[in-house]
């Protein structure tokens, strides 16, 4: 199989797992050779993507830059990114390399319009709803979003800082809840749109739960496949 992926990090590190587990259970293989190649660049330190983005944290722009050249110096010859609110940085990623960079976010709209859900809820960081990242592409391509209220979506962000800091079950409860409230309120699905999410969270009867991650290890796996 050929083809080198280098994935950005960190963002938190049991979510970058989470995703080089997801390319290797993907992976058509039948021996350790025939397995993606993976370069991973593990690093936590990269400043919070929300604070910045709401204007009381450090800039992590030069942090996505310089793992990115990384992971080009290193052999990679396309970059994934295990963090849906990083996306809001993309465009400077591109910007360091001169490789491709897939877009998570991108993947995973295209992925809800071709199943025919006319109505998603979104369980996300305050960051990546406050950019409208998902909600931009979504109803580009002409799916209806609904995001939680603010008492709701301060229980979502509890959640993802459960999950951080290894409190699954906390995390799990408190996302299920407000995946349910956006069902009763009309939606047909829900986005995990941010990675820490979907470790916890999966779909059931009654929830169908569309996962980034899932989507982002498929496309890294055709992509390298069609080489």
């Amino acid at each position: 199989m050929a083809g080198t992926v280098g994935i950005i990090g960190g963002m938190g590190p049991l979510a970058t797992v989470d995703l080089m587990r997801k390319v290797i259970e993907y992976t058509p293989a039948r021996r350790d050779q025939e397995h993606v190649h993976l370069i991973v660049d593990q690093y936590p330190q990269i400043p919070d993507r929300t604070e910045a983005i709401l204007g009381v944290g450090p800039d992590p722009g030069p942090y996505l830059e310089e793992s990115a050249r990384r992971l080009q110096r290193a052999g990679a010859d396309m970059i994934a990114i295990a963090c849906n609110t990083a996306h809001y940085f993309i465009d400077r990623i591109e910007g360091a390399v001169t490789v491709p960079v897939v877009h998570m976010p991108g993947e995973t709209s295209r992925h809800v319009a071709e199943a025919g859900i006319a109505r998603v809820g979104i369980l996300a960081t305050d960051g990546t709803l406050h950019t409208k990242l998902y909600q931009r592409l979504l109803q580009r391509e002409g799916v209806h979003v609904l995001i939680p209220d603010e008492r709701s979506q301060e229980r979502v962000m509890e959640g993802i800082l459960a999950v951080k800091r290894g409190d699954l079950e906390t995390g799990g409860r408190l996302f299920r809840e407000e995946a349910e409230a956006l069902v009763s309120g009309g939606a047909q699905a829900v986005i995990a749109g941010c990675t820490e999410v979907p470790i916890v969270l999966q779909s059931t009867d009654g929830l169908q739960v569309v996962n980034p991650t899932e989507i982002l290890a498929r496309t890294i796996v055709e992509r390298v496949c069609v080489r």
